[in-house]
């Protein structure tokens, strides 16, 4: 037995059978993850922004020209923070051998077959530019074709049965007119003979027609977030005609009675002229008014809102007026009334004079007021349990005729009382009484005489002093000021409506 064979690899059938189990291995590795690239290969890795998947899945081919190019590795939600758009970010892997992309690539996702798997080519541009690793295409750059499912969810069970109506309302309106579209079709062949230069000058490069589809694509592409709105304007047009239909009999009215209006109109018009030529100066006149209006519209509109609450509630208040008025009107009937409005009036005449005379005491010199302020002060002195009234008696002076023993004239000396500790006589047994002062009356001095005249020592004084005797004192109260004469605190000013706040 020849050594060197025992020890060959041939010899050793565990050893071989680990290695092809080994192999067996990789290769299922290898295949299982040959859809998402073979490891350990540099791959080019970009994003492209998909405004819709479109079936799109994790694994899906990415191509260049029909030719294989990379994977998609993920598909991610992505929801722009600024608009709120939502987007879908596609990874993909591709060969080394396509970086790098021009800046301007575009993608757009497209079906193996009909009804096959989906998957994403891209377009090269033409950009200086390249996109980098990690880059994403911008969805400004991916187009949405029409794959053939959105093509056949069109024709939905509504647009299937609108295109039977419109096929049986066709054919209705085609229906013996052969002769009819015989001579139509004689009729257009001079036109198609026509328009056979027509087409070719269309058809020449310089007239750009090759971009106009493009452009009806672009707009296309712009018209699709409004297409529901499209949608449902037909639905309302549907709506709309509809209802134009169930009033056709009112129409067919309404025009057969329009030759006779129009013949009065024409008629009419005429001597219409004059009074739309003055509403027109009259609105012209009216314009600056309008516009000032337009400045107090807001409080114009509030007041009316008022006013017919305010009005709704005046119903009442209206009865109840026509039944005061009736009753005034049988009151004004009534003779005794009549006396006694005469008595009224030869009362007020009467007292017209006394109330002349009397009016200044308070218009001018404020007396009432005082006497009402100084019958409370009476009542102001403080003894700890309450207030007692502020009086006291005074005695008059002794003498001959005093005034506090009977007399048999007025006081006027002579005096026979002394001084305390002294033999001097004081001079004051001599009356001082004004039982009419002057009060600014009709025919007084303007001068506010009682309490403010003149003490005359050693004489005896009846009546009305001089006005230069009476000095020039008016007491005069005010709204601002308490029953003492005392201000109120700017609180309380405040509160009456006395003093006004700060401007704000």
């Amino acid at each position: 037995m020849n050594p060197r064979r025992r020890g060959s690899l041939a010899g050793s059938p565990l050893l071989i059978g680990a290695l092809t189990t080994l192999i067996i291995v990789v290769a299922v590795f290898l295949s299982y993850n040959a859809n998402n690239g073979l490891p350990f290969v540099p791959t080019y890795d970009i994003k492209v922004a998909l405004p819709e998947t479109s079936g799109l899945q994790k694994a899906n081919q990415v191509r260049i020209a029909g030719t294989r190019v990379g994977i998609i590795s993920s598909l991610t939600p992505y929801q722009d923070p600024a608009t709120g758009r939502i987007t879908a970010i596609a990874e993909l892997k591709l060969e080394k051998s396509v970086q790098p992309l021009p800046a301007d690539t575009k993608a757009i996702v497209l079906s193996v077959s009909a009804i096959g798997l989906k998957y994403l080519e891209l377009e090269k541009g033409t950009s200086r530019q390249s996109i980098k690793p990690g880059q994403t295409i911008p969805v400004t750059q991916v187009r949405e074709p029409v794959d053939i499912v959105s093509l056949f969810n069109m024709f939905d069970q509504k647009t299937r049965t609108a295109i039977q109506n419109n096929t049986i309302n066709f054919g209705d309106g085609l229906a013996a007119r052969g002769i009819g579209l015989n001579e139509t079709i004689a009729t257009l062949r001079p036109l198609v003979t026509n328009a056979i230069p027509v087409l070719h000058n269309i058809a020449a490069p310089q007239t750009g027609f090759r971009n106009l589809f493009p452009a009806l694509d672009r707009v296309a592409s712009q018209t699709a977030p409004v297409a529901a709105a499209n949608a449902a304007l037909f639905s309302e047009l549907d709506t709309f005609f509809s209802a134009w239909a169930g009033v056709a009999p009112s129409l067919e009215q309404t025009i057969a009675g329009g030759p006779a209006a129009l013949a009065q109109a024409t008629y009419s018009l005429p001597f219409e002229a004059p009074f739309i030529e003055k509403t027109t100066e009259f609105m012209r006149l009216l314009r600056p008014s309008a516009s000032a209006l337009r400045t107090v519209a807001p409080q114009l509109g509030h007041a009316f809102a008022v006013g017919a609450v305010n009005l709704h509630a005046a119903t009442a208040l209206n009865q109840g007026v026509a039944e005061a008025a009736q009753a005034f009107a049988a009151f004004a009937q009534n003779p005794v009334v009549t006396l006694g409005l005469e008595d009224l009036t030869q009362t007020a005449e009467l007292g017209g004079p006394l109330l002349a005379g009397i009016a200044p005491a308070q218009a001018y010199c404020n007396y009432v007021t005082l006497a009402f302020r100084n019958v409370a002060n009476l009542q102001s002195e403080n003894i700890g349990i309450g207030t007692l009234a502020r009086a006291g008696v005074v005695l008059s002076p002794n003498g001959p005729n005093a005034e506090g023993f009977p007399s048999t004239g007025p006081a006027n000396g002579p005096s026979v009382e002394h001084e305390a500790g002294s033999s001097s006589i004081v001079d004051n047994n001599h009356v001082h009484v004004n039982p009419y002062p002057n009060v600014a009356g009709p025919g007084q001095p303007r001068v506010c005489e009682a309490g403010n005249e003149t003490y005359i020592p050693g004489k005896a004084v009846t009546g009305n002093l001089p006005a230069a005797s009476v000095t020039n004192n008016r007491e005069l109260t005010s709204r601002e000021q308490d029953l003492f004469g005392e201000k109120y605190p700017s609180a309380t000013l405040k509160a009456l409506g006395l003093a006004k706040g700060k401007k704000g």
